[in-house]
């Protein structure tokens, strides 16, 4: 007996090794090591981002190039690299019973396509999406595009909008002139004046005058300091604020990390007295690094009166305290005085587009941009970092402008509006990896304060013809100067929960404190016959608005290949009135002073390519609801004057399909020649939208204003060796710029039918040693069309495009 109970303790012992030793061998756990190493001379390079499996975890070189995961288990891992100076890499490594050793050799960006091969998805098409997790940002789930200018055939001197954004499906563009002065994109009914439906960034802070109360974006940055534009739709209102657009944010090239000094110089020349003047130097020495750049641009424009000039000049300097933290301050400073033709009427239009009976008007802007940011990385699985940054500026209209469009100027005294901004904020953010029940998770909190300040004040200007920014010296000159003094504190966390390796759950939330006040007078201006001042009435008025609510959402991403992504998104969306819903002073418009706040959410669901470098292809639903939509419509008033009421039209819904796929049909024919390639590209946008709800009379059941039915942009562009060229066709159908669907515009011609349009764009570009020479021919069938009618400055009335133009740029690159 007792010799049956010690075999059975042994058969438990060795049961119990045998499980022991074969769990050890089926959940061991292994590490993948690696170095990243220039591919040109073999050198380590630091700082490199390696995204382990689309982002679920990541680590950063040291000073040696090294880089290590830990804790992995058996099987296929896929390595992708993110390093300013060099192209971006995706390898496939197998972890067996052992810990896997590599090595991984980066291509510098500086070289040119004779030295390299190109493999990388970026390099072949300039478009990509953001990553799960990146840049200290999460986006799984989320409908996402990037934009690589570097990879653009395309007029980047002149910031041609309609290139630039041409792979970023249903984006309505609005070109107020043809310098790319300012950026005027929407999409999915949003107004793009100005950008303002979008939140606006430059290195993640803000760039408008006000983040909330004057969300419009009179600086643009210069296409050609651009390493990336990230755009994320609507979805972005959880980590970025609450625009119904979402995300826009211009990435600033970095400085390169293998040389102390580098000298980029362009110089552009074009139609129309057109010159541009570029130059950047960029380098690291030691733990600082920096780049900084200088634009000077000039031109006469297409129509007479639209002489301008520009100055921009930007500087980024960044001190690596450690392997872990990193220091840096941003400055940007712009100005333009530019001379404004004045808007037409549908008569004038038809009759010669490139007419103007306007040469008193004129706008000055003036942004200066300091910011400070602290990046610290406690170790693979923590970083935080800090932004603090302020805004210093002021904007300047002057002109005649009458409602009355088609009126001679009878050389009086010009109407002038005098805007200045002081605006501070700083943003903080903290992301984290860990596991939750064996599974890799990302949480990222956040939190913001910003402080907002604008000074408006409006009143009569000089009768001369020059750009004097002064008001005459009558003590009845000031007709409106109001203070908006604005507040906002906000806070958000969003979660990643990975469900095995192919579904991920991301939930958000964001609280938001608003306040906003309007503090000053307005007033009426009475003239005797003879035109002269009598007196001034005045009105004093005094309303603030402060609330607080919290905002929700949720993504899903379901990957059931490598190379599918399965999405889709659902977000709460908000935009608080703005200063110029709170007051106008114009003698055509009157506001509703029960306006309230947009509320709304917008859902996305679509499917798209990853990890691809032949082919890449986005297509997506989506669905907007639009609540209390601020808009303008036409009325009668008791003197059967036409004027504009700006005020909660109602509830607007715009639902559509947004597509897009390219693919290099050349290299997928011949992949053996990396020589020769050839992309064709389709971005196609199908969108129905309506007025579900109004209590206007007339407006339920209309079309909602700056939504084409469809959206098209398509185009080629082939290459051999160092030669590139472009094709580009543009069409988009017919919209309207009001809810009451109005076709003529009137003696004003603000409000009525934008026409459909189709514009065909080529460009070249030929890259030889230190050299590259590009040119372009936008319009090049001089087709004659318009994007917008402007409600007031730089109009009122039509303002038409630009006809047919030509651009040559040569660059150097020491």
């Amino acid at each position: 007996m007792s010799g049956l109970r010690t075999r059975q303790h042994r058969l438990k012992i060795s049961g119990l090794f045998l499980f022991s030793f074969f769990s050890t061998t089926t959940f061991a756990q292994y590490q993948l090591l690696g170095t990243v190493q220039a591919r040109h001379d073999g050198t380590a390079i630091q700082g490199v981002t390696i995204y382990l499996n689309n982002g679920k975890r990541q680590a950063l070189t040291d000073s040696l190039g090294r880089f290590v995961f830990a804790n992995l288990s058996k099987g296929q891992y896929v390595l992708h690299t993110s390093a300013p100076d060099f192209k971006a890499t995706k390898q496939t490594f197998t972890l067996a019973e052992h810990d896997l050793s590599v090595r991984i050799q980066l291509t510098s960006r500086q070289e040119t396509l004779a030295e390299v091969t190109v493999t990388d998805k970026q390099s072949d098409f300039g478009f990509t999406r953001m990553r799960g997790v990146e840049s200290m940002g999460i986006y799984e789930g989320k409908k996402s595009e990037v934009i690589i200018p570097d990879q653009l055939v395309a007029n980047l001197s002149t910031n041609n909008a309609r290139q630039i954004y041409a792979r970023v499906a249903g984006l309505n563009i609005w070109e107020n002139e043809g310098a790319g002065l300012q950026l005027s994109i929407g999409g999915r009914g949003l107004d793009p004046n100005r950008s303002s439906n979008f939140n606006v960034r430059q290195n993640g802070y803000d760039i408008s005058a006000d983040a909330l109360g004057y969300p419009e974006s009179y600086y643009t940055p210069p296409t050609e300091a651009v390493g990336r534009i990230q755009i994320v739709r609507g979805a972005a209102s959880l980590q970025y604020g609450t625009q119904f657009g979402g995300l826009l944010n211009f990435v600033m090239k970095k400085p390169v990390a293998d040389r102390k000094f580098e000298l980029t110089a362009r110089q552009t020349i074009g139609s129309f007295g057109f010159y541009n003047a570029f130059t950047s130097a960029s380098g690291t020495v030691g733990k600082l690094s920096y780049y900084t750049f200088f634009q000077y641009k000039k031109g006469d424009s297409w129509r007479p009166n639209s002489h301008f000039t520009n100055y921009t000049a930007f500087a980024d300097i960044d001190y690596h305290v450690s392997e872990k933290t990193t220091l840096g301050v941003d400055i940007t400073q712009m100005s333009y005085l530019a001379q404004q033709p004045g808007g037409l009427t549908d008569d004038m239009f038809r009759e010669n587009p490139r007419q103007s009976n306007r040469e008193r008007n004129w706008f000055k802007v003036n942004w200066t941009m300091p910011a400070l940011h602290f990046d610290h990385k406690f170790n693979t699985n923590n970083e935080f970092n800090l932004r603090v940054f302020g805004l210093y500026a002021y904007r300047y209209s002057l002109g005649f402008r009458p409602n009355r469009v088609a009126s001679i100027d009878d050389n009086s005294e010009r109407d002038l509006i005098k805007g200045d901004f002081q605006n501070w904020g700083t943003e903080a953010r903290y992301l984290k990896r860990y596991t939750l029940s064996k599974q890799q998770a990302v949480l990222l909190v956040g939190g913001r304060y910003y402080h907002g300040f604008n000074h408006s004040v409006q009143g009569l200007g000089s009768t001369d013809k020059d750009a004097d920014f002064n008001f005459i010296s009558d003590a009845n000159a000031i007709s409106y100067d109001y203070r908006f003094p604005n507040r906002n504190v906000s806070a958000f966390a969003e979660n990643i929960f990975y469900i095995g390796e192919k579904v991920s759950i991301t939930p958000g939330i964001r609280f938001e404190y608003i306040k906003t006040t309007a503090d000053g007078f307005y007033g009426t201006i009475t003239r005797d016959l003879a035109g002269n001042i009598i007196n001034s009435v005045s009105t004093t008025e005094y309303r603030t608005n402060g609330r607080q609510f919290v905002l929700g959402g949720i993504g899903i991403s379901y990957k059931p290949v490598p190379q599918l992504d399965i999405y889709g998104n659902l977000s709460q969306n908000y935009r608080s009135i703005t200063f110029t819903d709170m007051r106008i002073a114009n003698p055509s418009s009157v506001i509703d002073p029960n306006m309230q706040d947009e509320k709304g959410y917008s859902l996305d669901l679509g499917i798209r390519s990853t990890q691809t470098t032949l082919y890449n292809f986005d297509i997506s639903a989506f669905y907007l609801n639009y609540n209390n939509r601020i808009g303008e419509v036409q009325f009668y008033d008791a003197n059967d004057r036409v004027l504009r009421r700006r005020g909660n039209i109602g509830q607007a819904v715009i639902m559509g399909i947004e597509s897009y796929a390219e693919g290099d049909f050349l290299r997928l024919a011949n992949p053996a020649n990396p020589n020769v390639s050839g992309v064709i590209f389709a971005n196609v946008a199908l969108i129905h939208s309506t007025y579900k709800a109004s209590e206007i009379s007339g407006v339920v059941g209309n079309q909602v204003e700056f939504v084409p039915n469809l959206n098209l942009k398509s185009g080629i562009r082939l290459g051999y060796k160092n030669l590139k060229g472009s094709f580009q066709y543009t069409h988009l159908s017919n919209q309207f710029s009001d809810a009451t669907n109005a076709t003529e515009g009137g003696v004003s011609a603000v409000l009525g039918l934008i026409p459909a349009y189709t514009i065909l764009d080529a460009s070249l570009s030929y890259q030889f040693t230190r050299f590259r020479l590009e040119g372009s021919l936008n319009n090049l069938a001089n087709a004659t069309y318009f994007t917008r009618r402007a409600t007031g400055y730089p109009g009122p009335g039509i303002l038409p495009s630009d006809g047919r133009s030509v651009y040559v740029t040569i660059q150097i690159k020491l």
